[in-house]
């Protein structure tokens, strides 16, 4: 069974993010509670504590779902809820009056007010706070703070607190569900930047792929078109020489033989141009990619005098490789080696991303199987998986003798 590290470290970043904050406010949600149970320790008897206790669990308790119902609407899997505020709102409302009025005219004794303010004071703060994850406009977060704030001076002062005491209750309320406010705020913008820039990623991914088809079909237009069109008007042009039974016709399909191999030839090299990477490109661009992802990247070796079908096999590796980086890891830091013993090349990637990207375990997966079968193409071979200390290793060793690998376009 997987540990904690493993369930975490399975995680996307997005998801890390969103699991920190759920669970963030599920902290500050219970912590009422226990203010509350702390400042009723020793001042009130237990029968009368608990009496107190009860319609604050029952806040909680409706606190505990908003939280989860505000993140789910944040993250897109539910919508926005709108019955689940209005309820907090007044439980909210009705637990902050209910403690105002029972202070004025309820038991008597230093302690039971006390009490009977903390239990004011923290509904109403953690309350407005929890409200704020649901709400979208920031403008209404702010009439939320200042009408609680504002509603808590007027029934204090309603229920015969001194101007003074009331004005300073109101502004005390306004500050402290303010902070709280501010702080759902800034989670919830926080964590849809961060789903924001993960889908820019994956945005930016598929758009790399889509111009690199667009590329290649492009090539391949370029190339069969005039050719096509040429052997339709050869073609047509011999089956009229043919009918009238002019020797011509056997030079003109001739002729159409030779350009149907010319095309042929032409299509192998546009296929040979997309499938081989280069490899002194890839590694700048993966430098560039990664550091413009914030993942400090560092690259060493030398790759100059390569065979071509060496240097295309270990390109792919660190495009591949560059990808579940970026897709799957979370790493800060990543370094990429080229080392050259003799009579093979070794390529070794590194990141601090922690645990196998998702669908690339030592043994398989869909991208490294790929590369395996490209490098046993030219009789290399590919090593990836955990390395401890939470690194992940990639190594590809070819041998500088590598067999070229069969292309056959058919």
């Amino acid at each position: 069974m997987a540990g904690p590290g493993g369930w975490w470290g399975r995680k996307s970043t997005p998801a890390k993010v969103e699991t920190y904050t759920r669970w963030s406010f599920y902290l500050i949600a219970l912590s009422e509670p226990l203010v509350i149970g702390v400042t009723a320790l020793g001042q009130v008897e237990a029968r009368l504590a608990l009496l107190f206790m009860v319609p604050v669990v029952g806040h909680v308790a409706l606190a505990l779902v908003l939280v989860s119902r505000a993140l789910d609407w944040t993250a897109g899997r539910r919508p926005q809820p709108l019955g689940l505020l209005g309820a907090v709102g007044a439980a909210t409302a009705v637990l902050a009056v209910t403690s105002l009025v029972l202070t004025q005219h309820g038991p008597d004794g230093e302690g039971a007010e006390t009490v009977l303010g903390a239990v004011f004071g923290t509904t109403v703060t953690y309350g407005v706070g929890m409200m704020a994850l649901a709400m979208k406009e920031r403008r209404r977060v702010v009439w939320l703070v200042a009408g609680y704030g504002v509603g808590a001076g007027l029934v204090a002062s309603a229920l015969g607190v001194p101007a003074v005491a009331a004005l300073s209750m109101a502004a005390f309320m306004t500050a402290a569900s303010g902070f709280i406010a501010a702080t759902s705020c800034f989670s919830v913008w926080l964590l849809n930047a961060v789903y924001a820039l993960d889908e820019a990623r994956e945005t930016r991914a598929r758009l790399a792929v889509a111009e690199e088809r667009l590329r290649f079909g492009r090539d391949l237009h370029d190339v069969m078109g005039r050719n096509l069109a040429v052997i339709a008007l050869k073609s047509e042009l011999a089956v009229q020489l043919a009918r009238r039974d002019r020797p011509e016709a056997v030079e003109q399909m001739i002729e159409v033989q030779r350009i149907a191999q010319e095309s042929q030839r032409e299509v192998r090299e546009v296929v040979r141009g997309y499938r081989r990477a280069d490899l002194e490109a890839e590694l700048s661009g993966a430098r560039g990619v990664l550091r413009a992802a914030g993942i400090d990247c560092e690259v060493s070796g030398e790759t100059d005098g390569l065979p071509a079908e060496v240097q295309s096999a270990l390109g792919w590796v660190v495009r591949e490789a560059t990808t579940n980086v970026l897709r799957h890891g979370d790493a800060k830091r990543c370094t990429v080696t080229v080392r050259r013993p003799e009579g093979r090349v070794v390529l070794t990637v590194r990141n601090d991303g922690a645990t196998a990207p998702h669908g690339s375990s030592r043994a398989g997966g869909t991208g490294l199987a790929g590369l395996r079968e490209r490098l046993s193409d030219v009789g290399g071979t590919l090593d990836a998986g955990e390395a401890g200390d939470g690194e992940f290793r990639l190594v590809a060793e070819v041998p500088l003798t590598a067999r070229p690998a069969l292309e056959v376009v058919s």
